[in-house]
């Protein structure tokens, strides 16, 4: 069994709170993780029909049967019962009472806010990080963990990622998709899905999208908040608060697992990861989910956004620190170049004072050095940007 960075969190949090709440994708690990920080706590699986079906009939009387709280494994199932158990931490006053997870945060926000607000702490677990990794002695070139990603089962049964991903891609269409939404042409948003793969790392441009998969852009729209709230996708906003007027405001888009970015894009093995032209931007991809997780895992929001003026002057992530910014380059290459601050000086100039006198730049070389304010780092070390946070 893997060690999860958020352990610790998941237990301190239960000693404050008499609800806990884990958000992520399917199969990052959720179950396996409250079940193992939370051993003597009953298991209830809301994804079993009978158990579904008990719940909802009667709420009360089903909640009744755990009167030491429990582990309610996908929650957004029978959001009927978020209004009960609201009830019963109100007259109980123990902390840790009830550990609820989810994988869909469309449904769950909102009864989350209406029924358990100031109730529960909401955390966030994504796949394995390259720091859990490791520490389960795992450790791979940049190209294999671009194919492979980040799913716990992948690595536990040493599984075919394209194998995983596949099925991963079918449930996820089939199952759950068809229960959250009516989608005339499945084959239509598979083809969407796709496409959203060919655009890691760039902006999101709704006509294009439109265009391309041939539906109107109230439905990309309506897709994108679909796929986001299902944690498939990951929306990085453009951060234009007091930096300059004239600043791009669209998100770029990115995937919260990367392996199942290259699953779409086709890519079967470490060669065509090497040779495709996306390389780039799936390992931009990769650094950005480490940063993410590393603040979720430690139970904080990410603070991360990225900058672009209208006249094409670009920083690939910007870690906001209190009223500070610490600018963040990510390069593909393996040999550092100089070029590759020419950004984070221009940024220094346009931030108005709030650089925070010193700034990264995370590429695949070997070779770390520090340049004036700037530090060029392995991407092994990425979260090396967060080490005086």
């Amino acid at each position: 069994m893997f060690e999860r960075n958020i352990s610790k969190e998941l237990i301190e949090s239960a000693s404050q709170f008499p609800i806990i709440t884990l958000l992520g994708p399917r199969q990052s690990g959720k179950t396996t993780i409250v079940r193992k920080c939370f051993p003597d706590k009953a298991y209830v699986n809301l994804e079993a029909y009978d158990i579904q079906a008990l719940a909802k009939e009667d709420p009360r009387r089903f909640l009744e049967k755990y009167p030491n709280g429990a582990i309610l494994d996908e929650i957004q199932r029978v959001p009927e019962l978020l209004s009960y158990i609201q009830v019963i931490v109100d007259e109980d006053e123990r902390k840790g009472l009830f550990i609820l997870t989810g994988s869909h945060q469309l449904e769950l926000h909102q009864a989350i806010s209406q029924s358990l607000a100031g109730r529960t702490v909401l955390l966030f677990l994504y796949p394995m990080s390259l720091s859990e990794l490791k520490a389960s002695g795992i450790s791979m070139h940049i190209d294999e963990l671009l194919l492979t990603g980040g799913y716990p089962r992948i690595y536990k049964d040493r599984l075919d990622p394209t194998k995983v991903y596949r099925s991963y891609f079918q449930t996820y269409i089939e199952r759950d998709l068809r229960q959250i939404i009516k989608i005339k042409d499945l084959l239509q948003f598979q083809k969407f899905i796709r496409i959203c793969a060919g655009r890691i790392g760039q902006l999101l441009n709704i006509e294009s999208l439109s265009n391309d998969v041939g539906v109107a852009s109230k439905t990309i729209k309506h897709w994108l908040s679909i796929l986001e709230a299902s944690f498939i996708i990951i929306r990085l906003q453009p951060y234009y608060e007091n930096v300059g007027k004239r600043m791009i405001k669209s998100s770029k888009l990115y995937f919260t697992d990367v392996g199942f970015a290259s699953y779409l894009l086709a890519i079967e093995n470490t060669t065509q990861i090497a040779r495709d032209p996306l390389r780039g931007n799936l390992i931009e991809n990769f650094v950005i989910l480490e940063l993410i997780k590393h603040r979720l895992n430690q139970g904080k929001d990410h603070h991360l956004y990225f900058y672009r003026d209208t006249t094409g002057h670009e920083v690939d992530v910007l870690f906001q620190k209190g009223s500070s910014l610490i600018p963040i380059e990510i390069k593909a290459a393996q040999t550092f170049n100089k070029e590759f601050l020419k950004n984070l000086y221009f940024f220094e100039k346009a931030s108005k004072g709030r650089f925070d006198h010193r700034g990264f730049v995370i590429y695949t070389g070997e070779l770390e050095q520090t340049i004036g304010y700037y530090k060029v780092i392995n991407y092994t070390h990425a979260t090396d940007v967060f080490s005086d946070d």
